[in-house]
């Protein structure tokens, strides 16, 4: 089959361009990028941030030099600015967060030389904060699915809430709440909120609204000048429970009360919910309790010019008790389920094996040994062999011939033996003294050995009877063997 030639596009060349005259510089107003109705919404935004290296230089020289001392008492001060402010110059590369250590721990060092220890305290709880920065790089790398599902696989079962009008309830900042309120307003209007209001907002929407902790993700994706991919995951997988070391899931944490460990005097309230200004400083966060009087005097109706809460506590509280329990239930269900498809069933079948058939060993005479399971393998004592050598288990083959011409010698000498005699094995004392037997097979004779003598439950080997042993029962050959040891027959 012939092949259509294909022809490949030639390569680009950089062709310099004509220019005539010299190029002057230009502002971005001057570019006419900017419409006038998006002025003044960009005059809050720029007070976030101002981009550009050098800006990103005179950001972290300020707060190095004037906010970094005090960081461990007001870092915690929503209302004011108590942190360093760097994040959106991180994210956009305008800074390093080598050049941010290196400053800081320059400061760190001085700070300890003079005996400092708040600034030295400072240093390291914001050293931390990096520090957490670059741990979400970790996680995102090792599980790069963390965008899209949890880490840990049982919150896949929890019932969200996916209702689209508490989302856009929550996004407007009309929860009622005026802590949540002016969280969600503020992010809106400059596209960054401090990391205290992060955590509570975040914990509204997934505890109490039961929202979706990924629509939280992507609403903070599109409007925070941070938006950073791999801070913003760890923030709401970190508040939904969804990650080994996280905030736990049953934790609830009532809006009211972090209204008055962060801002105590609802200076953050009054700044970006003004229907609340005139609210006194004990009701400022919680105004659904306040007296009508209180309402009245400070102008807020609930319900027309501040909205109503939007789920009570106990009821947010009980809701999500129950959606636990729920996603409980359902991955003990999805194990069982699981568990019943891999079980397998565990039955004896021992009686389908089918065993080759066992040669029985019939002896030409009886036996005079008498063996006890109590003394059966018992470990060989080293200190009664004269010649130091452990007797061989399993002898060489003896010829036949040989063996019936020895037999009536070797059973002379053996019945005018007497002396002391080693406690050892079954097997061992098969070896020691053995009593020749043959049988017969379909190929032909087959020796073997019996034992002489077994040991006894005293630990003294039995004497020989001869024919008059054999014909006894084995009660009779127990009497027989106590009647000699009482008579000395038995020597120790």
């Amino acid at each position: 089959m012939q092949m259509e030639p294909v022809s490949f596009l030639p390569l680009w060349r950089l062709v310099p361009a004509a220019v005539t005259g010299t190029v002057e510089r230009c502002t971005i107003e001057g570019l006419g990028l900017e419409n006038e109705l998006e002025k003044s919404s960009n005059a809050l935004l720029g007070r976030g941030c101002s981009p550009g290296w050098s800006n990103a230089d005179r950001a972290l020289t300020e707060f190095v030099e004037q906010n970094l001392f005090d960081y461990s008492k007001r870092r915690f001060k929503v209302g004011a600015s108590s942190t360093s402010l760097l994040s959106p110059y991180l994210h956009f590369g305008e800074i390093s967060v080598r050049k941010v250590f290196r400053c800081v721990r320059m400061k760190q060092i001085l700070w300890r030389r003079e005996w400092k220890s708040q600034g030295e305290e400072s240093v390291t709880l914001f050293l931390k904060a990096i520090g957490l920065r670059e741990y979400s790089r970790y996680l995102c790398f090792n599980y790069p699915f963390t965008h899209e599902r949890s880490i840990l696989s049982n919150m896949k079962y929890f019932p969200w809430n996916a209702d689209a009008n508490h989302f856009k309830v929550w996004r407007q900042g009309r929860t009622g709440y005026p802590l949540v309120d002016a969280g969600m307003r503020e992010l809106w209007a400059t596209g960054w909120i401090h990391n205290r209001i992060r955590v509570i907002v975040s914990s509204f929407a997934v505890k109490f609204l039961l929202l979706p902790w990924k629509w939280g993700m992507k609403y903070f994706w599109d409007t925070l000048l941070d938006a950073d991919l791999e801070c913003d995951i760890l923030g709401w997988q970190y508040i939904s429970g969804s990650l080994p070391d996280g905030q736990e899931l049953e934790q609830l944490d009532c809006p009211q009360i972090q209204g008055s460990k962060f801002d105590p005097e609802g200076e953050y309230v009054r700044q970006w919910l003004p229907e609340l200004a005139r609210m006194p400083i004990e009701w400022i966060h919680h105004p659904w309790d306040a007296p009508l009087t209180v309402l009245k005097a400070a102008g807020v109706e609930l319900g027309l010019n501040y909205p109503k809460p939007i789920i009570d506590i106990d009821t947010a509280r009980e809701n999500l008790r129950e959606a636990i329990f729920k996603m409980w239930e359902m991955e003990a269900a999805a194990k069982s389920a699981t568990s019943d498809q891999m079980n397998e069933d565990v039955f004896d079948n021992s009686d389908s094996i089918k065993t080759s058939a066992i040669l029985k060993v019939i002896p030409k005479e009886k036996s005079s040994c008498l063996t006890y399971s109590s003394n059966d393998q018992r470990v060989p004592s080293f200190q009664n062999f004269n010649n130091g050598l452990l007797p061989r288990k399993r002898p060489l083959p003896v010829d036949e011939e040989k063996l019936h011409m020895d037999k009536p010698n070797k059973q002379n000498k053996e019945a005018g033996t007497s002396g002391r005699e080693d406690l050892c094995s079954t097997a061992e004392s098969s070896a020691s003294k053995r009593q020749k037997s043959t049988i017969s097979t379909s190929t032909g004779i087959i020796s073997f050995t019996v034992p002489q003598y077994c040991s006894s439950s005293n630990g003294r080997p039995f004497q020989d009877h001869e024919s008059s042993s054999l014909n006894l029962t084995w009660h009779e050959k127990i009497d027989l063997e106590q009647t000699s040891n009482k008579n000395g027959v038995l020597r120790q």
